[in-house]
């Protein structure tokens, strides 16, 4: 699994995830349970993935919807 964008923003974690699930690719965010547990203050990020394969595509996906200054560096 790939790690593109690592933030504590809700939003643009699920932002982020609407548009690789409705163009199918397979996403996984992480640590969101962490986040819930220690309260909220932004202490851990949650962790947008995807499978190494379906990488270039998810980018590219990303960037197009503006959010390339959200990406981590490959």
């Amino acid at each position: 699994m790939i790690e593109l964008i690592c933030a504590n923003d809700i939003v643009l974690i699920g932002f982020a995830r609407s548009i690789l699930e409705a163009a199918e690719i397979p996403v996984l965010v992480a640590d969101s349970h962490m986040s819930l547990m220690e309260g909220s203050i932004g202490a851990f990020g949650q962790r947008l993935m995807v499978p190494g394969d379906w990488e270039p595509q998810a980018r590219r996906l990303l960037t197009d919807a503006g959010l390339a200054h959200e990406l981590r560096r490959p």
